[in-house]
């Protein structure tokens, strides 16, 4: 493997094509592409400040590396790709890639990051932006903390375990989607998500996890959450208070405290949802609002 080793390159595809590098401690800057169409690349401690930098390439190993602002739209079309004890400045990284593992990278602007890839594996990895990971599908994610709404749209085959969720609009549109052991707040939780599941996660939302096909929700706690429910297929089991469902479709929902059941006849059947719990405030007949 050729040793490129405290070099600044700069100038468009500045290593186009290349094969077999261990690029160590270099600068890549005033310059598009410079590893386009690269294979077998090892980079690091390098600094990017260009746009582009992997763009069709394969096999590429990433180590302690930053990627600068204007270093957007980083890694489209490329397979086999990994980043670790990296920082992101850029938005749009990653793009239709196969194969992406993710450890300990810091996202400080990712704005549509992560779009359309497959086969992805995330862990400790920080996110701050909107749009994270839409319609990515077979993701593995462990320690996830992100701040940034309408994430994970579209997801599809995703397991997400351990993180924390600041984010509304998120698993919007989603299939076969699990979370275990995290901590999620935002507005609009799962709307048209199919096979979303909940285990032991603390949950904050208004009107979250509606028009949901096969819901289901283990040992999970919902505080300052209102309007849950509307017209989903729903198998809960909540500890804990709910401030108000509305309008379930089908299934069972298990809880300890309920303040107030909405149930309009005219919309959903009543008979069609078992309610099991012994301390319901209030039964209404439409929501009220605010």
């Amino acid at each position: 493997m050729q040793e490129i080793t405290r070099e600044l390159l700069y100038g468009e595809r500045a290593l186009f094509n290349s094969t077999d590098l261990h690029i160590t401690e270099c600068v890549f800057d005033n310059g598009e592409s410079p590893l386009k169409e690269s294979s077998n690349i090892e980079l690091d401690e390098c600094l990017f400040r260009w746009k582009y930098p992997l763009w069709y390439c394969n096999n590429v190993n990433v180590q302690r590396c930053t990627l600068f602002d204007m270093a957007r739209a980083g890694i489209w079309y490329t397979k086999d790709v990994s980043f670790k004890d990296t920082v992101v400045q850029a938005p749009k990284a990653f793009r239709c890639c196969r194969g992406v593992s993710l450890d300990n990278v810091a996202f400080t602007h990712a704005q549509e990051t992560l779009w359309s890839c497959d086969d992805v594996k995330i862990k400790d990895v920080t996110v701050k932006g909107d749009y994270f990971a839409m319609n990515c599908s077979n993701m593995e994610v462990d320690n996830l903390t992100l701040d940034g709404n309408y994430s994970f749209d579209g997801v599809k085959n995703a397991v997400v375990r351990n993180s924390h969720l600041i984010t509304k609009d998120a698993f919007w549109n989603t299939e076969n989607v699990t979370v275990y052991d995290s901590f999620i707040t935002g507005e609009y939780l799962g709307w048209n998500a199919k096979n979303l599941t909940l285990v032991n996660c603390v949950i904050e939302s208004l009107q979250g996890m509606c028009y949901i096909d096969n819901l289901v929700m283990k040992n999970c706690k919902l505080f300052n959450t209102n309007l849950a429910f509307e017209y989903s297929k729903v198998d809960a089991d909540v500890s804990g208070d709910i401030i108000s469902i509305l309008n379930p479709k089908e299934g069972v929902i298990k809880a300890e405290h309920i303040k107030e059941l909405i149930i309009e006849k005219d919309k959903i059947d009543p008979e069609a949802t078992k309610i099991i719990c012994d301390a319901i405030d209030k039964h209404s007949d439409f929501p009220v609002y605010d």
